[in-house]
C-alpha cells in the first residue's frame, strides 16, 4: 500500500504545469514509428534525445496497440525480449519511466527493473491481475478508455465516463489509492474520428472524477480525416489537438514529438495565463 510519500508522478504533478510523456515504441509494427527503435542502441539514444528535449516521462512499449490496423499481438516472451535490453537502460537515465503494456507479467517485470508508472490501454478491465500488480508496487496507473470496435451511434462521452467509473472501482478494490490514478480518454481507440475529436472537445466532462487527465493524440488517424496526411506528416495536427487538450483540462500529453509539443504547450499556457 502507498504511504504518505507522493509517487514520482505525484511529484511531477506538483510542478503545476503540463507534463510531456515521450513515446518509445520498441516494436516492429506501431502505426507511426514501427521498427525505428527495435535496435536497443537506437532506442536508448531516442530516449536520451527526448529527455534532452524536455520529456518528463518516457513511456516504453514492447507491443503495438495500434487500434485500427490490426497489429499482431506479441506473445509474453516476445514482448519481454523486446524490452529486455532497452527498459533497464532507459530507467538508468534517471527520468521516470512508464511501461505501456496490457500484460500484468510485463508490468511486474518492468516495475522490478525500476519503471514507476503502469500505462494500461484497457484501463485494468482486460487482465484481472493488472490492478493487483499496480497496487502491490504502490505506483500510479494510467487507465485508458478502450472499445473493441467503434460504434458511431453511442454517446462517446457517456461511454468514457462509465468506463472510467468502473476502472476506478476496480483500482480501489485492489487497493490502488485514488490519487495514483490517471485518466486517458483513449483518442483513436474504439472511436470514430469524430468521437476522438469530441472526446478532446468535451474533456472537461471527465474532470468530475477529480483526477489528472492524459491525452495522446500524437499522429492519430482523426488528423488524416481533417487534413489528409501520413502519420509522420501530422505534427501540426498533433500539436493543435494537444494544445486544445491542455486548454480543456488535460494535465499530461503523450507525444512522439517532444520538443515541438513542449514549445507549443509553453506558449499556449503562457498566453492563457496572461492577466
Amino acid at each position: 500500500m502507498e504511504g504518505n510519500e507522493p509517487t514520482v508522478l505525484g511529484r511531477l504533478l506538483a510542478l503545476n504545469r503540463p507534463l510531456v510523456m515521450g513515446i518509445l515504441n520498441v516494436t516492429p509494427d506501431s502505426f507511426s514509428d514501427g521498427g525505428r527503435f527495435i535496435d536497443p542502441v537506437a532506442a536508448v539514444q531516442h530516449a536520451k534525445d527526448m529527455i534532452r528535449e524536455g520529456a518528463d516521462i518516457i513511456d516504453v512499449g514492447g507491443e503495438s496497440t495500434r487500434p485500427y490496423t490490426g497489429a499482431k499481438p506479441a506473445g509474453l516472451e516476445e514482448e519481454l525480449a523486446r524490452l529486455h535490453n532497452v527498459l533497464p537502460a532507459v530507467v538508468a537515465l534517471g527520468t521516470p519511466v512508464s511501461i505501456d503494456t496490457i500484460k500484468p507479467e510485463v508490468a511486474l517485470w518492468a516495475l522490478q527493473q525500476g519503471a514507476t508508472i503502469v500505462n494500461d490501454v484497457w484501463g485494468l478491465q482486460r487482465e484481472p491481475n493488472m490492478a493487483r500488480v499496480v497496487a502491490d508496487h504502490s505506483v500510479p496507473v494510467v487507465v485508458m478508455h478502450n472499445r473493441y470496435k467503434a460504434d458511431p451511434n453511442i454517446n462517446i462521452v457517456s461511454d468514457i465516463n462509465a468506463f472510467f467509473s468502473y476502472s476506478i472501482e476496480l483500482a480501489e478494490k485492489a487497493g490502488i489509492p485514488r490519487r495514483s490514478i490517471v485518466l486517458d480518454p483513449g483518442i483513436g481507440f474504439g472511436k470514430t474520428p469524430e468521437q476522438s475529436m469530441l472526446a478532446i472537445a468535451k474533456l472537461a466532462a471527465f474532470k468530475r472524477f477529480g483526477l489528472p487527465i492524459l491525452v495522446g493524440a500524437s499522429r492519430k488517424r482523426f488528423i488524416n480525416e481533417i487534413s489528409p496526411s501520413e502519420p509522420m506528416e501530422r505534427l501540426g495536427g498533433s500539436i493543435a489537438a494537444h494544445v486544445m487538450a491542455i486548454l480543456n483540462g488535460a494535465t499530461i500529453i503523450r507525444t512522439h514529438d517532444v520538443a515541438e509539443t513542449l514549445q507549443a504547450l509553453r506558449v499556449a499556457t503562457a498566453i492563457r495565463d496572461m492577466k
